[in-house]
């Protein structure tokens, strides 16, 4: 019997990113991209969430290389944790090869990992498989997608991709080549489906460029401009445009900083002579001969933009007048973070530009006719989509039906299950592990259901800690107990409630003396029970109890 190719995604199903697939053929396996996420509003404390690659670390091994379609963080960002236990080589582009060597070298990886940078139009052997890179557009430079081969068939991954007729820089899509790859023959197709809701095209990015123009066009007000980082082109414009109207650029925010040198080191960007000066000279210009590009376009608690807002920044304060450029859409959730930004930069006197009112961002993900070209392109047999949350993926399979795909030659597969494909068929067939592992600070993994549920309690209703001094000899209350409340109520003003606790807590002890239960475990069991019911019924509020003894 024939060797099956299996595709597994680890992430980027039935959500927006931690994107990462693998491909395994016979004893070989090759991973395209090791994205991460963001945590959900209920997820108190974690920094980011990464995917559970244990499969992989099974499997080490086998593992024949990763592919890395793009510099954005839902593509690259997990690499730091998953290289702590996986060791295989890194295939991809110069500007994504620059932001992924700034990433290791912040966690101590970058000597122990080989980093292989290829150009569109390259093709690299792993194992069975060939990976060939073809260009694409997308908010960052250096976006490919891959056409992947094996004995089974050949598979075109697009990662994140749009068509960009008048890109600001690296050339349109190479839609020559996917069309090549159609009349050879595809077996399968992945591909983005974030922007499949759209009708229409996606706008170009010289669209933003033209907008930036009219803003900075006569303004006698000092301009700040806030984006995501790694849209290098977007950065490109604003700089451009401030070269052609007089104004110094100063940059704020530790990912835009490096964007910007990575960028610059490697050829993606052209910047005038002393056009880029440090953020402490910008004192001493004129307000409007001065731009300032931060991050913080998502509102970020830390972000640039939001220091800048809440007068906390160390070298930028808010003037009256100053012209806030918005230049990002609003991430889903991120709304009224945004908004609370929005609000300050208001009462300081600014006047705020956003998207809202103007052409000041264009998404990097193809919509419903770009998405229809590429069908119609790469004809494959089977399809796939990828890149989504699950009305996407299913707004994607109807694109495909309507191309003249038939429904069972989609898969619209979920995190962990096996898709298997060989040359006349497709199926899932069984699942491997996988899900989200939680990263808060230097812990990865440490943080579950359990204690993510506790920090819910926490943050909702508080924590009361009652502390007692008892007997090691005769189980004798000694001293307290003590009330400490946080989170739950203001002591000096519920001095009576907190007493009434005391009191309750006294009680409760004395009848375990008396019953003869010296057990310190069925104490505390006892006296949170007797708290816990008394203050729903008093307050109908549950806060966490923890009795804590002090053995003597």
């Amino acid at each position: 019997m024939s060797e099956k190719l299996k595709i597994i995604s680890l992430g980027g199903l039935d959500e927006i990113g931690k994107n990462i697939t693998v491909y395994e053929y016979g004893n070989d396996i090759i991973v395209v991209d090791v994205g991460m996420g963001f945590p959900d509003d209920d997820m108190y404390g974690i920094d980011v969430v990464i995917p559970d690659v244990s499969y992989l670390i099974r499997n080490e091994s086998r593992i024949r290389g990763i592919f890395l379609t793009h510099g954005h963080e839902d593509h690259i960002g997990s690499l730091p944790y998953v290289l702590r236990d996986i060791n295989a080589p890194i295939y991809c582009t110069r500007m994504t090869a620059g932001l992924v060597e700034l990433k290791l070298e912040e966690h101590g990886l970058r000597s122990t990992t080989d980093i292989y940078t290829c150009k569109a139009g390259d093709v690299v052997q792993a194992g069975r498989f060939s990976v060939e890179f073809i260009h694409v557009n997308h908010s960052i430079s250096d976006a490919v997608a891959f056409a992947i081969k094996c004995p089974v068939g050949t598979v075109v991954h697009t990662g994140d991709w749009k068509i960009d007729p008048t890109p600001i820089s690296g050339g349109m899509i190479d839609l020559a080549r996917f069309g090549e790859l159609g009349n050879e023959g595809v077996l399968a197709m992945l591909c983005d489906s974030t922007n499949v809701e759209n009708p229409g095209y996606t706008k170009s990015e010289q669209k933003v460029g033209d907008t930036f123009d009219s803003l900075f066009k006569g303004c006698e007000e000092r301009i700040i401009i806030t984006t995501f980082s790694s849209n290098i082109d977007r950065i490109q414009q604003i700089i451009n445009v401030a070269a052609r109207y007089g104004r110094k650029v100063a940059v704020s925010g530790r990912s835009m900083e490096n964007a910007l040198r990575v960028s610059r080191e490697l050829g993606y960007m052209e910047v005038p002579n002393g056009v880029v000066v440090d953020l402490n000279q910008i004192r001493s210009l004129p307000r409007n001969e001065v731009c300032i590009i931060t991050t913080g376009s998502q509102g970020e608690t830390m972000s640039a933009m939001r220091r800048i807002a809440f007068s906390t920044h160390r070298q930028i304060e808010i003037q009256p007048g100053d012209r806030i450029i918005m230049s990002a859409s609003a991430i889903p959730g991120n709304e009224n973070a945004i908004g609370t930004v929005i609000n300050e930069l208001y009462r300081k006197g600014a006047e705020v530009v956003n998207e809202r009112k103007l052409d000041l961002h264009v998404s990097g993900h193809a919509c419903q006719q770009e998405l229809a070209i590429m069908h119609a392109l790469v004809r494959p047999k089977f399809f796939i989509p990828v890149h989504g949350e699950q009305r996407m993926l299913k707004r994607h399979a109807m694109l495909a039906q309507r191309m003249g795909m038939r429904p069972e030659n989609i898969v619209i597969s979920e995190i962990g299950k096996v898709i298997e494909l060989t040359r006349t068929s497709v199926r899932i067939n069984g699942t491997v592990p996988s899900g989200k592992v939680l990263v808060d600070g230097y812990g990865v993994g440490d943080v579950g259901s359990v204690v993510l549920r506790d920090r819910k309690h926490l943050a909702e209703d508080g924590v009361i800690i009652v502390v007692m001094t008892m007997s090691s000899h005769q189980g004798a209350l000694l001293s307290g107990p003590d009330i400490v409340t946080r989170g739950f109520v203001y002591v000096k003003e519920s001095e009576e409630l907190l007493e009434e606790l005391q009191s309750l807590a006294a009680q409760v002890v004395v009848e375990c003396e008396n019953r003869r239960i010296t057990d310190w475990a069925s104490i505390k069991n006892a006296v949170k029970g007797e708290l816990s019911g008394y203050l729903f019924k008093k307050t109908r509020r549950s806060p966490m109890i923890l009795p804590i003894i002090m053995e003597v």
